[in-house]
């Protein structure tokens, strides 16, 4: 009996390898109550940081984004109304009918002179109308009418005969001034034309001197006209060469080799009108150039 040894007899080094042993327990126990869950506290904290960190950053480009859309966007700078075009219009945001409605209306002759008579005219909607009407620029002399005080001093815009009218050819600042919108810088660039042109030719010309409006080129209309034209040699058209056909206003040597080439497949224009096929012909230009031009 005494032979057999009790299996709860241990040596010196079992029990200090039994103590460490405990000891190791209780540190992982302390390690999983206290550390770990601070760590996964601060985990968790730091992701929230990153997240509000990350959210901050989507809204920086958020905003980044809207201010380039912005930037992108056409700017709209001041224009008068009555002159927008099928392109002007779409980049507008206006509709194809409502351009059609005022190009209808422009067509007669008739002028927008505000905000309201625009709507009118194009039924253009209060939101629409509210983004562009800030931009509409008038004449100063719609915007701002001047009050007739003494109307003999003024020409009126009824028209005149041609008797009654002064020659254009002839007239002095202060004549020139009578007329309701020109005023001292527009009579002195009509003055100024007619120096350097050597008379007129045409009130067509009036189309050439800066500042004049359709409206203001009407009002002189009614009051002078071309009595004594500058004399000039026209052009045949049907016959000139490229060299004859540049010492025209507005046509190059470009111009020119087409208007040639078109007369040879036409066998010779039969009208002024035949020169709106030729390629790259200055069209607005077209009273102008024809001026200047004979078709025998």
């Amino acid at each position: 009996m005494n032979s057999f040894k009790s299996h709860f007899v241990y040596t010196k080094k079992q029990r200090n390898g039994i103590f460490l042993f405990l000891i190791l327990i209780f540190s992982l126990q302390c390690v999983y109550w206290f550390v770990v869950p601070k760590m996964l506290v601060d985990n968790a904290q730091d992701e929230q940081l990153d997240t509000a960190k990350i959210q901050q950053f989507y809204t920086v480009m958020d905003s980044l984004k809207v201010i380039a859309i912005e930037e992108k966007k056409p700017k709209i700078y001041p224009f008068n109304p009555n002159f927008i075009t099928d392109y002007k219009g779409y980049t507008l945001g206006m509709t194809n009918e409502e351009i059609d409605r005022l190009l209808t209306f422009r067509a007669q002759n008739k002028w927008v002179n505000s905000a309201s008579e625009f709507q009118k005219v194009t039924q253009v909607s209060d939101s629409l109308l509210a983004v562009l009407s800030p931009h509409f620029k008038f004449p100063a002399w719609v915007t701002q009418p001047k009050k007739a005080t003494n109307f003999k001093s003024s020409f009126s815009n009824i028209p005149k005969t041609e008797a009654q009218k002064i020659d254009l050819n002839t007239a002095t600042a202060v004549q020139l001034q009578k007329v309701y919108g020109v005023g001292e810088k527009r009579s002195e660039r009509i003055i100024k034309y007619r120096t350097k042109q050597q008379g007129f030719i045409s009130m067509i010309e009036l189309q050439e001197v800066y500042g004049l409006s359709p409206e203001v080129i009407e009002n002189i209309k009614n009051n002078f006209s071309v009595k004594s034209p500058r004399v000039i040699t026209k052009i045949n058209l049907n016959t000139a060469t490229r060299d004859e056909l540049v010492t025209i206003k507005y046509i190059d040597y470009e111009t020119a080799h087409h208007i040639i080439e078109q007369r040879t497949l036409r066998n010779g224009f039969k009208s002024f009108e035949e020169l709106t096929k030729v390629k790259g012909f200055p069209l607005k230009k077209i009273e102008i150039i024809k001026l200047y031009l004979a078709i025998n």
